[in-house]
């Protein structure tokens, strides 16, 4: 038995444990594909996925060149994404920095398990909560506002204010579970590197700021790549549940679009050659991405 099989044989039963994992991955991810060939059809539901006529870059073209709404989709759905990026991606890193600063340890335990109950609940119930928070005549916002000689506003058919109220309620409702993967992380840093910093009078500020980010700088790297992976990809329930025909010109993204007419109006070839492009882009932005931070920072999904 060579060097390899007696690995695998070692392993075997982790392998065992995978392979659930793996089963469904490729029934639920990989099968699937076998239906992209519908973005380059005319679907019909009586010829079958296969026997629909073939229209090559036909829907492709049309998306591109005279579907009116796509390129505002496309716009939107980067948008939101860039300030999500922006905004909330390092709220996750900074609060898993100041919670580790924290030497009462029933308080740390407090806290976190504060901000991140939130992202056990369903978008349903928490947009319906964001919703009542923000109704102009009972919302407690409103009720601020009035307080002190404001007028009412009806946030969430402001255009203005939605891509606002998208980051916040998902800093909200997300931030306190990224910041349990930053926390995981910073138990890997090997306790003497602190030991030394302070030896050498090393400030509190000092010690987070030359021992502790970098030591969790693989990890915001490899959720940074991931993010980016996901910049054609806005949550679908969040804007679902929060937006509206009154703010589409500025929340309407390709999920939600993909939804109405895919399911709505059964335009599966229009849809499906949406979401090629979608992961073809993904593809495109995680790889160069990728590229990117393994030239400057030497770190790297693959």
């Amino acid at each position: 038995m060579n060097q390899k099989k007696r690995r695998l044989y070692r392993n075997r039963y982790l392998f065992l444990m995978m392979l659930p994992a793996l089963v469904l991955l490729i029934v639920y991810r990989y099968i699937p594909m076998a239906g992209l060939v519908i973005a380059f059809k005319k679907f019909s539901f009586a010829k079958g996925i296969f026997g629909s006529d073939w229209v090559g870059l036909d829907n492709f073209i049309f998306l591109f060149t005279k579907h009116p709404q796509f390129l505002q989709l496309v716009w939107n759905t980067l948008a939101i994404n860039l300030l999500k990026l922006m905004f909330y991606f390092p709220v996750p890193v900074i609060l898993a920095l100041l919670l580790n600063e924290l030497k009462s340890a029933r308080l740390k335990k407090w806290i976190q398990t504060t901000i991140y109950l939130p992202h056990f609940v369903s978008w349903v119930v928490f947009g319906s909560i964001i919703i009542q928070f923000l109704m102009p005549s009972t919302g407690i916002v409103n009720a601020i506002i009035k307080m002190f000689g404001g007028e009412p506003i009806f946030f969430l058919a402001e255009p203005k204010y939605f891509r606002g109220i998208v980051v916040i309620t998902e800093i909200i409702k997300s931030a306190g579970w990224g910041t349990i993967l930053y926390l995981a992380a910073l138990t890997s840093i090997n306790p003497e590197l602190y030991e030394a910093a302070s030896i050498d009078g090393a400030s509190r500020w000092q010690k987070m700021r030359f021992v502790t980010l970098p030591g969790i700088s693989g990890t915001i790297v490899v959720l940074l790549l991931l993010e980016i992976g996901r910049m054609m990809d806005v949550g679908f329930e969040q804007i679902y549940v929060l937006a509206n025909t009154q703010v589409y010109l500025v929340g309407d993204v390709l999920s939600t679009y993909i939804y109405r007419i895919g399911v709505g109006q059964a335009q599966f070839s229009i849809t499906t050659a949406i979401g090629l492009f979608q992961s073809v882009v993904g593809l495109i932005l995680i790889a160069s991405a990728n590229f990117t931070c393994k030239k400057l920072f030497d770190k790297n999904l693959w």
